[in-house]
């Protein structure tokens, strides 16, 4: 299985409103809930109605389309990171799945995938 690198630092972060979210950008995660209003971009993208942000995160994600019948996936990933003691927060597009690490841990993460068999492009 491919997993590519993403180059560049992601935020993950708490929004007031969504106003200043620019939804033009490469990537943009965005999340709505009776709760909150959750945003990941790259950090030079975090809008000013940002509540709380956690930056430093680096991101892969797994290549080509994952069908919604495939089981395990991120599950495999998941696991091999946990047993490395490194955290991580995902995002599930349609097509694929986003895996954000945090910076100190990035290529810890990429490494220990990489001897388990990925191939990391």
């Amino acid at each position: 299985m491919e997993l590519k690198k993403i180059e560049g630092e992601f935020t993950v972060c708490r929004l007031l409103d969504v106003s200043g979210v620019d939804l033009e950008r490469e990537y943009c995660f965005l999340a709505k809930t009776d709760e909150e209003i959750s945003l990941v971009c790259r950090t030079e993208d975090v809008p000013e109605c940002a509540l709380k942000r956690e930056d430093g995160w680096r991101a892969f994600r797994i290549q080509g389309e994952l069908d919604f019948s495939l089981i395990g996936i991120l599950a495999g990933i998941s696991s091999l990171l946990a047993k490395e003691k490194i955290g991580i927060f995902v995002i599930s597009t349609y097509r694929t799945d986003y895996v954000l690490v945090k910076r100190e841990q990035y290529g810890k993460a990429l490494g220990a995938l990489e001897e388990a068999g990925y191939r990391i492009i």
